[in-house]
């Protein structure tokens, strides 16, 4: 697959302030990729210097091969949607969507072929009349992308496009802007704090804070297989559990050890490389742990707190050492007294974090 868009070294500072701190990445044609992070972490910044609207202090920006980093905003031939929409309020739907086309001259008769086109394939056929101020806001983030994807850009930059929507509205808006996608082949950089846009929308995802890129991964292993802490944090509703403690050894079966309580690390090579001593943190997902019968192997026991169900499934606060942790099973495996809880983490998506940078050690699959 062909390379799209790459990010050399991209970095940006307003005097003191490092906005984004030497970003590089690449995105294939075709493909998703998901900018995601906190306010403030340098993601819309990323997308600005991309489109145009900021140069960048220094590195470089290729599409197709060719640096744009010193290209006007006009020539670079990229879409961009803003969170607010910015429709034009005194046009008509029609009028907006061929704003593009009018300002490259295109013949009226190809216009209108085009805009016919785009407006039936976003939905907006027969509402081509009518002016923002009779539309809902769906209707009018379909608009803005209409208006967008008419002039056939080589790269489709979305900036919060679904922030301002009510949740039944996004969920709608996802399905779409994914439909778009799949047909269109469209290559689409999409900017947004939402985990959950990131992770059903993006073949990739680069997780930011603060201006450094943490880790950039398909949305599988940006979810399973966090490169820190902080990425580990961000994504997952619950958030990844983390438990610091010391690594022992007995009998040649590994743990951690926070002040006497205990879970069984799993076997791995580069376990090996973990000294005994070392403070470490253990990350768990939520949904990736098992209720098991007292004394299974390689469970480790927790006080069970409170249950929440939520339908299908519950959301169990258990105590372990000096903090809680959090785990969402099937309401049929939720245990039936009170009590203590016996609880076997999967192997292969348990993570070792160093305790103090925060950086994955290992993870049960052994990478």
């Amino acid at each position: 697959m062909a390379i799209k868009l790459e990010l050399i070294k991209l970095r940006k500072e307003y005097g003191s302030l490092i906005a984004v701190d030497d970003v590089s990445l690449q995105v294939e044609e075709g493909e998703t990729m998901a900018l995601l992070g906190p306010s403030g972490c340098g993601k819309s910044t990323t997308l600005n210097m991309i489109v145009g609207l900021e140069l960048p202090t220094s590195g470089d920006i290729l599409i197709d091969g060719q640096s744009v980093a010193k290209t006007p905003v006009g020539r670079r031939n990229v879409g961009l949607v803003f969170q607010d929409y910015a429709v034009f309020t005194h046009m008509t739907v029609r009028q907006n969507i061929e704003y593009g086309l009018r300002v490259r001259k295109v013949a009226r008769a190809e216009m209108n072929k085009q805009v016919d086109k785009i407006a039936s394939f976003v939905g907006l056929g027969d509402k081509l009349r009518r002016k923002p101020a009779e539309l809902s806001a769906s209707e009018l983030q379909r608009v803005a992308i209409g208006r967008t994807l008419v002039t056939n850009p080589q790269i489709l930059l979305l900036d919060e496009p679904l922030s301002n929507l009510e949740a039944e509205m996004r969920h709608q808006m996802r399905r779409e802007l994914h439909r778009i996608q799949l047909e269109t082949k469209q290559t689409i950089i999409y900017v947004t704090h939402d985990q959950i846009e990131a992770l059903s929308l993006a073949h990739r995802i680069a997780v930011m804070n603060l201006g450094v890129l943490q880790q950039y991964d398909t949305a599988y292993n940006v979810y399973h297989y966090p490169r820190s802490t902080f990425v580990g944090s961000f994504l997952g509703n619950p958030p990844m559990n983390f438990i610091t403690g010391v690594v022992k050894s007995n009998g040649g079966q590994r743990y951690l050890d926070q002040n006497g309580a205990i879970i069984p690390l799993p076997p791995s090579k580069p376990l090996t490389a973990v000294p005994d001593g070392k403070s470490v943190k253990v990350g768990i997902r939520a949904e990736t742990v098992d209720v098991v019968p007292a004394g299974a192997q390689g469970a480790f026991s927790a006080e069970l707190l409170a249950v929440e169900p939520q339908g299908p499934e519950a959301v169990i606060t258990a105590k372990f050492g000096g903090g809680t942790i959090k785990f969402v099973v099937p309401t049929s495996a939720v245990p039936k007294s009170t009590g203590h809880v016996s609880l076997v983490p999967h192997a292969n998506l348990l993570a070792l974090f160093d305790a103090e940078s925060g950086v994955r050690l290992m993870n049960g699959a052994g990478s």
